[in-house]
């Protein structure tokens, strides 16, 4: 037998994820929180800066998140059609 059919291929890191902070504006569902993040960005031809908003759905496993904290969220595998985030810790309540 030759030595490469034993050895297992290295394991290939995982890629960075993408983490934001932003406000829970709803968690009336189970498990899952809506948070509303601000981007600001110079206005593409004025140069001024304007505010931008997203909304993302976060899993909250423990449905520690309430309206009105200020969450961390991170990147994760697709949960359902529309939970892509999970929550990673209540910054304040």
């Amino acid at each position: 037998m030759s030595d490469t059919a034993t050895t297992t291929a290295p394991a290939t890191p995982r890629g960075i994820r993408k983490s934001l902070v932003g406000e829970v504006v709803s968690d009336k569902m189970d498990k899952t929180v809506v948070v509303r993040t601000v981007n600001r960005v110079p206005h593409p031809r004025f140069g001024k800066i304007v505010k931008q908003t997203a909304k993302f759905h976060a899993h909250d496993e423990k449905n520690e998140a309430k309206t009105g904290d200020k969450v961390r969220i991170t990147e994760t595998r697709p949960l359902s059609k529309t939970k892509r985030w999970r929550l990673v810790e209540v910054l304040k309540h």
